[in-house]
């Protein structure tokens, strides 16, 4: 009975190291148009709709 506790035990503590060593994939969206101030005037601030 002690060895299956152990064996849950190790393994949690295993499952936490790995969760914590695994790095968040990274953000790949490219970054919104910039709009200059001609555009942002005549198509308001998300630029000309397309």
């Amino acid at each position: 009975m002690f060895l299956v506790i152990r064996v849950a035990l190790a393994g949690f503590v295993a499952l936490g190291i790995a969760a914590c060593a695994t790095a968040p994939a990274p953000d790949l969206t490219p970054p919104p148009p910039r709009v200059d101030a001609k555009t942002g005037l005549e198509y308001g601030s998300p630029g000309p709709r397309r």
